[in-house]
């Protein structure tokens, strides 16, 4: 087999998926300075900001999962088990965190969308209505609008910072238990029937996430139903394009269960490579500008 007097655990398959996905990475920097320099620099419109930090962050995350899948194993040929463990939970929380950071700035993109700013701009008032302003906060919806714009950002970032933060006995893959890594772990698990799972993987692979599967993809339908014309068929094609990214990213995990290292090595990141490519087209019209 081809890598196998140099790598371990490093195969053929391995190698086609880490050059797909080193393309991806690719691909999002890309993105991320296309967003910068020519939307954001031109516009300064806050929705392109957030589009292109989307893309450094996603990429950014994809670096430490390459790191994580890929390389990290190959240690156990010069460092201790515990110690390699120890170094790819690193990379999983980081990828994890920047990951969610990414998730963070697409909700921002929907909240702008969804609750855009008015263009009246209020005049300066006296100490006492200042006061009386404070009194009626809440009936200011100018202020609501940026609240809830707010608030859908920060609950991705605390969940990056969970991930980030919280003890391994939570995150850590169960099969750090058997060969080659062969540790004992105490995990935190939630058990339905026969199965059982690290709680904070569950919550991060099954419940969270596809909570934003469904939110960010229906969202942008929503507001394509909404709209009408150039707009409307740039909000599809953005709900196709982070649909179909997150079903590669969903994909990626179920074919690495099911023991398919064909189907794992190609269709998720071509999947993931399509998404891209349909939101660069989606926010390529004139008039999103």
């Amino acid at each position: 087999m081809i890598f196998q007097d140099t790598f371990n655990y490093f195969t053929f398959w391995s190698s086609i998926e880490m050059l797909l996905y080193g393309i991806i990475v690719g691909y999002f920097f890309l993105l991320f300075f296309y967003f910068t320099l020519i939307r954001f620099r031109t516009s300064k419109k806050l929705y392109w900001l957030f589009f292109s930090m989307l893309f450094l962050f996603l990429g950014i995350g994809r670096i430490f999962f390459i790191i994580y899948y890929y390389y990290a194993p190959e240690l156990l040929a010069e460092l201790s088990r515990e110690e390699v463990v120890e170094f790819l939970m690193l990379n999983y929380r980081l990828a994890t965190f920047f990951t969610w950071i990414g998730i963070a700035c697409a909700v921002g993109i929907l909240g702008i969308l969804l609750f855009p700013p008015d263009t009246q701009i209020e005049q300066k008032s006296s100490e006492q209505e200042k006061l009386q302003n404070v009194k009626n906060w809440l009936q200011n919806k100018n202020n609501v609008k940026y609240f809830i714009r707010v608030l859908l950002i920060v609950i991705p970032v605390i969940v990056g910072i969970l991930a980030l933060t919280l003890s391994d006995r939570l995150f850590m893959d169960p099969d750090f238990e058997d060969s080659p890594y062969n540790i004992s772990i105490d995990l935190i698990t939630i058990k339905i029937g026969e199965w059982e799972y690290p709680i904070g993987r569950f919550l991060l692979n099954f419940i969270l996430l596809p909570i934003f599967v469904a939110l960010i993809p229906f969202i942008f339908i929503y507001l394509a139903w909404k709209t009408f014309g150039v707009l409307r068929k740039s909000y599809a094609l953005n709900a196709i394009g982070f649909f179909l990214y997150f079903i590669g990213r969903i994909l990626q995990g179920a074919l690495e269960v099911a023991n398919l290292p064909h189907l794992q090595a190609i269709m998720p990141p071509l999947i993931i490579l399509l998404a891209l490519l349909i939101m660069v087209i989606a926010n390529n019209y004139e008039q999103l500008k």
